[in-house]
């Protein structure tokens, strides 16, 4: 399937989706309040000409969707491209604990499989091989990411991946841009919120994802282009990537 039939599908569940969230009253939670399936926006504009079919390979195959929220990108996959799917986050940090995913399995009479798995401590994926991996706004929330990219090198042929990048760091004083390098942040230097760790440059990601065994197919970066830095919510960037792997 060419990427730009995906895409209008991609919206038109998108739209249907919502309206079923809507019509379900959930129980002691609130649904992630995100829109994830805007990513597929962003993978429109990223996905280069010779990469506008990628997802052709994906059809039928078992896909992780990691730091998937209410999962929604994950349940599109399945019911468009007959994909396994496995929704992968970490339930303490996520919005309703996962509640929302679980809610959403059942409602749709969907087998995707719903896994609270804490990557920085216990990197067990439910299967051995995925024929594609989404972690899409998610590395920056991780304390080892060389680890965990790594690792998915490993065990998955591609990886579709955006992260939070800098250009400047937070006084403006120093360019990181040209520079393979990645800023720490202070529990409350972003968003007041503690879960958010390594901002890289641009060119610091290439070199994390080569240096983990992956080949970058494409890379755009979209938001604050122009002295973006780690911490300003008016300053964000961020690099989406489509990555192949070497190793796996």
């Amino acid at each position: 399937m060419d990427f730009d039939t995906l895409r209008e599908r991609a919206l038109t569940f998108r739209e249907w989706l919502l309206a079923r969230k809507d019509a379900i009253a959930p129980t002691g939670f609130d649904w992630y309040p995100y829109d994830t399936m805007a990513s597929v926006l962003h993978l429109d504009t990223l996905l280069s000409e010779p990469n506008r079919s990628v997802f052709g390979s994906v059809a039928g195959g078992r896909v992780a969707d990691i730091g998937a929220a209410d999962g929604d990108l994950g349940f599109f996959l399945e019911a468009e491209l007959g994909c396994r799917v496995d929704l992968i986050d970490n339930a303490q940090p996520n919005f309703n604990k996962l509640a929302g995913a679980g809610r959403l399995v059942d409602e749709l009479d969907s087998e995707c499989r719903v896994h609270d798995v804490d990557l920085d401590s216990q990197f067990s994926l439910p299967a051995e091989h995925y024929d594609a991996v989404l972690m899409l706004g998610l590395l920056y929330h991780l304390k080892n990411p060389f680890y965990v990219m790594e690792t998915l090198a490993r065990r998955s042929a591609l990886c579709f991946v955006s992260t939070r990048i800098a250009q400047v760091t937070p006084d403006h004083r120093s360019r990181l841009e040209q520079q393979p390098v990645a800023y720490l942040l202070d529990p409350s230097e972003a968003n007041n919120d503690d879960t958010n760790y390594w901002i890289f440059s641009r060119q610091g990601l290439v070199r994390l994802f080569e240096r983990t065994g992956w080949e970058v197919a494409d890379l755009v970066t979209v938001g604050c282009r122009q002295d973006s830095d780690p911490s300003r919510q008016d300053r964000d960037e961020r690099a989406f990537a489509l990555l192949r792997s070497r190793i796996a």
